[in-house]
């Protein structure tokens, strides 16, 4: 399979130097220890082989925090189509991928002002934990 080109400016991807299941473990204790809400975890690897076809190791990881987000939906009710939040999780020649939509490209996509696109950052602090060493 051939690896994915990525788009800076909408997708931020860091590598984790753990596999995609530990990795995907990790994050889903790290929304633990914040209170976040886990709405789901999709093994799309796994639904690919329940229709007899091949994919890479992907995991989505669903989640977020209805004080934080309900705000941006009230002010921009299709960013519900963005939220809860997402992280995907995926193998790519070896080393494992964290990825996701950039906060400044949500913003952008719901017009959001300042202080309320300030709450979507927070996913950039899960994920550097998440990949942190």
């Amino acid at each position: 399979m051939r690896s994915v080109p990525r788009d800076e400016k909408e997708t931020v991807t860091k590598a984790s130097p753990r596999s995609v299941d530990d990795t995907v473990s990790r994050l889903t204790e790290l929304l633990d220890k914040r209170g976040i809400k886990l709405f789901a975890v999709i093994d799309q690897r796994a639904e690919a082989r329940d229709a007899g076809l091949e994919l890479r190791e992907t995991v989505l990881v669903i989640f977020g925090d209805p004080a934080v987000g309900t705000p941006v939906m009230v002010d921009s009710p299709l960013a519900a189509l963005d939220l809860p939040l997402k992280v995907l999780i995926w193998a790519d020649d070896g080393v494992t991928k964290v990825s996701y939509t950039a906060p400044s490209a949500l913003a952008a996509r719901h017009h959001l002002d300042p202080d309320l696109a300030e709450r979507l950052a927070g996913i950039d602090t899960i994920t550097d934990a998440l990949v942190a060493p």
